[in-house]
């Protein structure tokens, strides 16, 4: 963490120091001179850097998936006795952490990048005159960014230093590890300043967070804390949106940014840097390129590392007959020979390999409706949940929820956003907030010692007998952070 915030110091000091005459030399005790936003462009320059990060935390080998889908009953991976040098990912679906593992360790760095940047927007913008409009947009933005990088480290981590301002000197690049309750405080006020800042979807630029964003995060937020009447009243107020009528359009990537959409992170195809490749990574292995070609149509290479994020049997039982969400979410290919399931419904038409246009989902319209069922049913008003759980087994082109008492319809619920939000990053913190994680993933961890091939595993070959007998809800904070502070 420190090390990044220095990076990010050091940079804007470089981009500030270039106008200077090279006399006028740095305090040896200070990392930076004050470093001053001049116009509009500026702040809209550095809050584009603020969101670069966020593409970081979902693409890649090392993407917010594992510690979201792979840690649950919903993703595994395709065990590979050839490949034994790229299996970090392997460790968090195992619970066999290590707080030097590159994984978790990742999602913490770009986390704390993304709360650098939206600090650097926060700290001098309003010494700055500019258009008020313009200016409260800037600023919510930073505020959503700031809670929303806050909200994912302490679901994962727990207590965590909680950085409110850019750092400027040596000693300010270490703090103590604030509270949860502390890191929640913040979270939401957060929240509601960018509620209030942020303008709605109709006129806000498209792939941009707006005040339904805001307002979404702040409702999962009371969520997560059970503060059942406060989610309800606040995901209630959201307005200005509504779900697609075919469930595989909501990741289409020709219909990107739609009327269900709330916030997803933004990918583009090409030569850029930008492009996406969930596709890939979600692919059992190894796999030869003829086979690849087959479910992409255009020239493939081999992929001979470990395969993840795999769908288990689990996830594929737990579809209803007639659910449409399963063809849209899950497809088949052959891997050497043999037919695996993948993740389908971040597959679609593209130019090049490993080279995808799919943006991340993060918030969507149906959530809020699985969020508001469930801040009903929490209040004992069951009745007026099931309304809104069945919206959302409607667009699936299933009947009506049968289920009538809180202890069902609260089942009923959770099992709706396993198969609607599946692959979405959800399932893990779904069984976290619940209570249920050490049940389920007990379970689900001696099922698969039980039958290890039909998880994916050679012959002859079984989970480690580590593996699932610790069933930790968070991640050790990360030993290369851990190293340069006093306080962990």
């Amino acid at each position: 963490m420190k090390n990044k915030i220095l990076i990010s110091v050091v940079f804007l000091i470089v981009l500030g120091s270039c106008k200077k005459d090279f006399l006028n030399l740095a305090s040896p005790t200070s990392l930076s001179t004050p470093v001053y936003f001049k116009t509009q462009a500026d702040f809209e320059s550095a809050i584009n850097g603020a969101y670069a990060p966020s593409r970081g935390l979902y693409n890649g080998n090392n993407g917010a998936w594992a510690m979201g889908e792979l840690r649950s009953d919903n993703t595994t991976y395709k065990y590979n006795p050839n490949d034994r040098g790229t299996i970090q990912a392997e460790y968090v679906k195992d619970f066999t952490d290590q707080n030097t593992n590159p994984v978790p360790q990742s999602k913490y760095v770009i986390d704390y990048t993304i709360i650098a940047r939206a600090n650097q927007v926060l700290a001098p913008i309003d010494a700055v005159s500019f258009d008020a409009t313009e200016k409260n947009n800037i600023k919510g933005q930073a505020y959503f960014l700031r809670a929303f990088a806050y909200f994912d480290l302490v679901q994962y981590f727990g207590s965590v230093p909680l950085h409110l301002t850019p750092v400027t000197t040596l000693s300010g690049t270490a703090l103590p590890l604030s509270s949860i309750a502390d890191v929640y405080a913040q979270i939401i006020s957060d929240a509601k300043q960018a509620a209030t800042l942020l303008p709605n979807k109709s006129v806000q630029t498209p792939g941009r967070v707006t005040s339904g964003s805001a307002t979404t995060l702040l409702g999962n937020v009371y969520i997560v804390l059970k503060q059942w009447a406060n989610a309800e009243t606040t995901l209630k107020s959201i307005t200005g949106y509504s779900l697609m009528a075919n469930y595989a359009d909501v990741y289409d990537p020709a219909q990107k940014n739609n009327k269900e959409s709330i916030f997803e992170i933004q990918f583009k195809q090409g030569t850029e840097g930008f492009a996406s490749n969930f596709f890939y990574t979600f692919l059992v292995r190894p796999i030869s390129g003829t086979e690849v070609t087959a479910v992409t149509g255009i020239p493939e290479n081999s992929l001979t590392t470990e395969g993840y994020n795999i769908p288990t049997p689990d996830i594929i039982a737990a579809y209803e007959p007639g659910d449409t969400r399963l063809a849209a979410s899950i497809g088949y290919i052959t891997a050497s020979g043999v037919s695996y399931p993948y993740i389908k419904k971040y597959a679609h038409t593209h130019t090049l390999t490993n080279n995808t246009d799919d943006d991340w989902p993060v918030y969507r319209y149906a959530e809020v409706l699985l969020f508001i069922a469930e801040a009903l049913n929490e209040q004992n008003k069951t009745s007026e949940a099931l309304t809104f759980l069945n919206q959302v087994r409607t667009r699936a082109a299933l009947p009506n929820s049968t289920a009538s008492s809180q202890s069902d319809v609260r089942n009923a619920i959770m099992n709706e956003r396993r198969i609607e939000l599946a692959f979405e990053n959800k399932r893990w913190l779904d069984l976290v907030r619940t209570g249920t994680a050490q049940t389920v993933m007990s379970a689900y961890g001696a099922r698969e010692k039980a039958n290890p091939q039909a998880y994916y595993f050679p012959a002859g070959i079984a989970p480690s007998p580590s593996a699932f007998t610790n069933i930790r809800l968070l991640f050790p904070l990360p030993a290369s952070e851990a190293a340069l502070s006093p306080y962990f």
